[in-house]
């Protein structure tokens, strides 16, 4: 069997400017220059190039391509995946999608299942109805944005079918504590490395966002960290003592699908 090698992740917790693709772009373009070559993936906030926003026509057409050619192109420059979510038309719809773009050009992506109703995001976007596990240099990852999180069955690991577990955020102050637990619990239930990005700053509806990025270990231990600030942290994932952790405690096998 080939050795999976480790794989080295950059977590990107940024401030993001209200509804400025452009801007966003080209503050991105600066703040992940340290990082060139240096990393396997840099993952990015939930609709890191507009904020949250409840008005997604904001982003035009062109706006939409030159985000996908700017993510294309800094995965081919830095020699790594660039991956986060934003906002997406497709067929007159509109999604919150993550987009995962490897150096090579490859593209794959998610779309938010569990829109967050609390804010009306039902009602200006479209959810998403299947689960996406990519599949880069040996690793399966499961990506998930922001509300997902409270949601158990969307990350079930039902017998390991993925070894990272991934969220991108927008997860305000107010719930700070939610987003700190939940973390450590879908790392524990499903015994997988997981990584939290979330955002800083206020967006333009005031809304305060705390960050708390971290990336986590199988067992929930945080192995890496950020505060409140803009930061960007890393961490090289082991694969061997991951699945060396799963299989002393096989617990996985054990996961039972009910409905």
């Amino acid at each position: 069997m080939t050795k999976v090698a480790d794989l080295r992740v950059a977590a990107v917790q940024s401030n993001i400017i209200w509804q400025n693709v452009d801007g966003n772009l080209a503050y991105l373009s600066n703040l992940l220059s340290p990082l060139s070559g240096s990393t396997d993936i840099i993952v990015l906030p939930e609709m890191f190039s507009t904020g949250f926003t409840m008005n997604p026509s904001v982003v035009t057409p062109n706006e939409q391509e030159i985000t996908l050619l700017w993510m294309k192109n800094m995965a081919a420059d830095f020699s790594s995946a660039v991956c986060g979510s934003i906002v997406f038309c497709e067929k007159e719809k509109y999604y919150n999608r993550f987009i995962w773009v490897d150096e090579n050009g490859n593209y794959s992506f998610y779309d938010k299942q569990h829109l967050f109703s609390f804010a009306g995001e039902h009602l200006h976007y479209t959810s998403g109805n299947e689960k996406t596990v990519i599949k880069y240099k040996g690793w399966r990852i499961l990506p998930q944005i922001c509300y997902d999180l409270r949601f158990s069955e969307s990350s079930m690991n039902v017998l390991g079918h993925y070894d990272i577990l991934l969220y991108v955020a927008n997860f305000p102050s107010a719930r700070q504590y939610a987003w700190d637990h939940l973390l450590i619990a879908r790392a524990i239930e499903n015994q997988s490395y997981t990584i939290g990005v979330n955002r800083v700053g206020k967006d333009g509806n005031n809304h305060d966002y705390g960050g708390g990025s971290v990336i986590l270990s199988y067992d929930g231990i945080p192995l890496s960290t950020a505060g409140k600030e803009e930061q960007i942290i890393t961490y090289s994932l082991c694969f061997d003592d991951q699945m060396a952790f799963r299989e002393q405690f096989p617990f996985l096998r054990d996961i039972k699908v009910f409905g």
